[in-house]
């Protein structure tokens, strides 16, 4: 009984095998699929630390914020058809620094609706300006993966739409190949005239 053929002699065969039938722009597609193979290869490896990149980028970004607490001295935002979110808090820099100033909803979520006197988390910079707290773990993995899959596939559709373009080449190539050879077949076989 005969063994099935394995996938890479197989292909060598097809890309570099004698074959009176196979044409150039065949073996010229076969190498042009082998590049674009390798290509995606290497997309998946930059997406790959694209996403590494992205992880550490953030990462450092959460390093450079410092936790701190604030107290409110207003009440925090409530529903008003005026759309200013903010309260006015003190709260120490990192340095020690006793500053005061205004807190937003983005800045600190926690203000919503709270009252004067109460004690908010805040994020500050080194400077002591509030900041935006840092996303969590998971939040920078996931955003890291995302980059990651985006890139890639950003990449396939690219290598695809390079294979579709050198497709559409080749195959109008081969068309008017094929017309010209039956230019020249065509009325010998035929009787009409």
């Amino acid at each position: 009984m005969p063994r099935p053929a394995r996938p890479i002699p197989r292909l060598a065969r097809l890309l570099l095998g004698r074959n009176g039938l196979r044409r150039r722009s065949d073996r010229i597609e076969g190498v042009l699929l082998l590049v674009l193979v390798a290509a995606f290869g290497v997309a998946v490896a930059a997406a790959s630390v694209l996403g590494t990149h992205i992880y550490h980028w953030q990462r450092a970004g959460a390093a450079r914020l410092h936790p701190v607490v604030a107290m409110l001295a207003r009440t925090g935002p409530v529903d008003n058809p005026a759309g200013t979110e903010e309260a006015w808090a003190r709260w120490r820099a990192p340095d020690g620094r006793r500053l005061s100033g205004t807190l937003t909803i983005v800045t600190a979520p926690g203000i919503w609706q709270a009252t004067a006197g109460n004690q908010v988390r805040l994020w500050v910079t080194r400077a002591g300006e509030p900041a935006a707290p840092p996303p969590g773990r998971a939040l920078m993995i996931f955003n890291a993966v995302l980059g990651g899959i985006w890139a890639a596939c950003g990449a396939t559709m690219a290598l695809a739409c390079c294979y579709w373009m050198c497709r559409q080449v080749l195959d109008r190539r081969r068309l008017a190949a094929w017309e010209s050879a039956w230019a020249l077949t065509g009325p010998r076989w035929t009787t009409r005239r």
